[in-house]
């Protein structure tokens, strides 16, 4: 169900109706709408003024409420998705992206895989740096075998996207960047020319930095 515009909800036109609809109005168990864009509204106003009780009082919560509320609703300014989405609800995540440090272990890489998932649960995106990762075919003293290299682990957290939604209603997104400097970067390059190759990462070139790459050996 789409619901009309009333007389005190914003302008907003039918296509923006059927986005907060389907993604930001919050919906019952029986995947109709609870709210209206304008009880959105001031739902997110709400919460987010309760950070006032730092510095103020209730009638310092309450002016900023009302400001705030105000600003939206006339679309001078929208928050981030995970706002709209969460905010004044159970969930309470109210940022939108996340930067993961990748490590050089394999502890540390399923961990922030881990960590992925639970951020895109909450509504997030996530970015990962992978230029600390040895490159393809270095020889591991540990083993005696050779490292996958960093575009195999963007592999692997790629298609974990692929699987969950971000809070739960739109699909995972990710950044991943490699130095300029890095082994692996032509690979890098031309990874995405196949189009199955990870559809839901974004990759970006990190520039050359005064300081030289650390990569290990073993």
């Amino acid at each position: 169900m789409i619901y009309p515009i009333k007389n005190n909800d914003p302008a907003l036109s039918e296509n923006a109706m059927r986005l907060l609809q389907s993604r930001y109005l919050r919906k019952g168990v029986d995947g109709l709408s609870l709210e209206t864009p304008d009880d959105m509204f001031r739902r997110v106003a709400k919460a987010v003024a309760q950070a006032e009780l730092s510095w103020g009082g209730l009638q310092e919560v309450k002016q900023w409420e009302d400001a705030f509320y105000t600003t939206m609703r006339h679309l001078f300014f929208l928050p981030n998705s995970p706002t709209l989405m969460n905010a004044g609800t159970t969930a309470n995540q109210l940022s939108a992206c996340f930067v993961l440090p990748i490590q050089d272990s394999l502890e540390n890489i399923f961990d922030m895989l881990k960590w992925t998932t639970l951020i895109q649960q909450s509504g997030g995106g996530t970015g990962f740096n992978f230029s600390n990762l040895r490159p393809k075919d270095t020889y591991l003293n540990k083993t005696s075998g050779t490292a996958s290299g960093p575009l195999s682990f963007i592999k692997i957290f790629d298609a974990a996207t692929e699987y969950i939604k971000q809070g739960g209603k739109r699909r995972g997104a990710n950044m991943g960047i490699l130095s300029i400097t890095h082994p692996d970067i032509e690979a890098f390059i031309t990874s995405k020319l196949t189009p199955v190759f990870c559809p839901h990462e974004p990759t970006l070139i990190l520039p050359k930095t005064t300081s030289p790459l650390n990569q290990k050996s073993g």
